[in-house]
């Protein structure tokens, strides 16, 4: 594809770039690359690796989380001055965990034209691959470190009705998806999803339950990681409850008569009162009769 002879409309462009494989980018963009006025780069160096792999050469500005205050009203000055002005990230599609939000945003409040060239997206490549259902999905970022608040936010992430995906780093993979387990429960399905499109690409596809204790036996793999969970389904749900039923039920016949507590866990478990009573009595010790 030959480089147009028109010039660039004085724009910002929010260019995907490959999450691995070099070759994975669009002809559009790579014209884009080539020709706007002022390139925004998360990594300079990440980016010139690219640019050289496809024979471009120019010269890069670093915009990221460290610099992004500075840096951010010097393009959109260059805007203003009729530049058009290119931003991408590292890999992937700009916007999707890193600082490039404040920039779009920033341009449409200032009456600017902002236009996207789509293309590679680790979300995306993901969801396609991991066997889980891709018609609705919740992208929910990078996790807290900490395990205390990262089960917070996975409590309120529990009852969302579609596929959930994560970036990880490595290193917090196994307890992450320990922390998972425990607060989705073991039984829910999930995928690992590492190196894609590299020569490396892995996907783990199994239970929740298997996969943090593949992970915890074999420890952190390599490489850029995205774990996705799939939605609950009644079965997965009622095996947990049969899972718990015991603990609930001691818990609750320690604060309240046998009928009380059958009530409250049935309620809670979802599982059939008449189930929850046979298994009350046979821990009591009582007869039904």
């Amino acid at each position: 594809m030959q480089p147009s002879s028109q010039p660039l409309a004085p724009q910002l462009y929010l260019v995907a770039v490959p999450i691995g494989n070099l070759a994975d980018i669009t002809l559009r963009a790579l014209d884009v690359l080539s020709r706007v006025d002022v390139l925004a780069c998360e990594d300079t160096r990440m980016t010139s690796r690219l640019l050289q792999a496809h024979g471009i050469e120019r010269s890069l500005t670093a915009y990221h989380e460290h610099n992004a205050g500075r840096v951010r009203p010097k393009l959109l000055d260059a805007l203003s001055g009729g530049k058009s002005v290119a931003l991408v990230s590292d890999a992937g599609t700009p916007l999707v965990s890193d600082p490039g939000y404040k920039l779009a945003r920033e341009a449409h409040e200032a009456g600017y034209e902002v236009t996207a060239l789509p293309g590679a997206s680790a979300v995306l490549a993901a969801l396609t691959v991991s066997g889980l259902p891709p018609d609705r999905f919740f992208f929910a970022g990078f996790l807290p470190t900490r395990s205390g608040t990262r089960r917070n936010e996975l409590q309120s992430l529990q009852s969302i009705p579609g596929t959930l995906v994560f970036y990880e780093s490595p290193n917090r993979l196994g307890a992450s998806l320990r922390d998972m387990r425990d607060v989705f429960g073991g039984h829910r399905r999930a995928a690992v999803a590492r190196e894609l499109t590299k020569f490396y690409e892995e996907v783990r596809r199994d239970s929740l339950e298997a996969l943090a204790a593949h992970y915890e036996r074999e420890g952190s793999p390599k490489g850029e990681v995205v774990i996705l969970v799939g939605p609950q389904t009644d079965s997965a749900r009622d095996a947990e409850a049969e899972d718990n039923l015991d603990e609930r039920l001691q818990s609750a016949l320690a604060e309240s008569s046998l009928r009380d507590a059958v009530n409250s866990v049935s309620a809670e478990s979802g599982l059939p009162r008449r189930r929850v009573y046979a298994r009350a009595l046979e821990l009591t010790g009582r007869s039904g009769k």
